[in-house]
């Protein structure tokens, strides 16, 4: 009897000890949205937060760039958009201003769910008379407590400008020096055959890297110009990836991609 118990003892130690290394062995997911969300007004030329929020929420994301963010502008209505967004999707919100405007400021915004350990808000190349353009980074810890870093961008529109190119350049430049895994989304823009995106895919995989849905507008998508990308590609696995057009909301669709941080 007294090796029979030994037996289930020791048997019962080693089902513990796989089914330990078999949850160690589960790789951290995150959940990532993208979205220009036209200032806070919507196609119909009203002010409606809580449509924008519904579209953030369907896809109960753990974070969220924002692009076309306004800070306390007269035509937000003095409002802090990312504040407001953060309010009503239980996010915490962080706001990068990239020039000042209409009596506040105008930028991106990101929310998350996760602590931010540190941020950066880095200015972008641009033309005199072109729209400052910046890159707003944080860096926040997954409840695994692996480390990533999270970029959101919205970079020049005109189509015959130049600032594009120089504005990638300048992100491979800082963002590619980090130490964590990386992600990079926003409202780049310019199409993936163009040469500001190759420029970036050179280093950044695109989490839709085959069907190239479009994103804009948002009444009859044409366009893919809303992107999550990412760095280096090993590191990162797609598990999802999804257009959200609401045409009501924003003149943009929401770009949605689930990424696993391998191990």
């Amino acid at each position: 009897m007294k090796k029979i118990r030994i037996i289930i003892w020791l048997t019962l130690i080693i089902s513990i000890h796989i089914q330990a290394q078999s949850v160690q062995k589960e790789n951290p997911v995150v959940r990532i949205l993208t979205f220009n969300i036209l200032h806070g007004a919507t196609t119909q030329g009203d002010f409606d937060l809580d449509k924008i929020a519904a579209v953030i929420q369907q896809t109960n994301p753990d974070l969220v760039a924002l692009q076309e963010v306004d800070f306390k502008t007269n035509r937000a209505k003095n409002y802090d958009l990312a504040t407001e967004l953060g309010w009503r999707t239980k996010m915490a919100p962080l706001f990068g201003k990239a020039m000042d405007y209409d009596g506040g400021g105008y930028g991106e915004g990101i929310l998350t769910k996760m602590p931010i350990i540190a941020s950066r808000n880095v200015p972008l190349p641009h033309s005199p008379g072109n729209e400052p353009r910046a890159a707003l980074e944080v860096t926040v810890e997954l409840e695994s407590g692996d480390t990533i870093c999270f970029i959101g961008t919205h970079l020049e529109h005109q189509r015959g400008s130049t600032d594009r190119i120089d504005q990638v350049k300048e992100i491979n430049r800082i963002f590619l020096q980090n130490k964590y895994p990386t992600i990079l989304a926003g409202d780049l823009n310019d199409t993936p055959e163009s040469e500001a995106i190759s420029i970036l895919k050179r280093h950044w995989k695109d989490s839709e890297e085959e069907n190239h849905n479009p994103t804009y507008p948002s009444n009859n998508p044409q366009r893919k110009i809303d992107y999550i990308l990412y760095h280096p590609a090993n590191q990162w696995k797609v598990i999802k990836h999804q257009v959200i057009c609401d045409s009501i909301a924003s003149d943009h669709c929401a770009v949605f991609s689930v990424l696993e941080l391998t191990q």
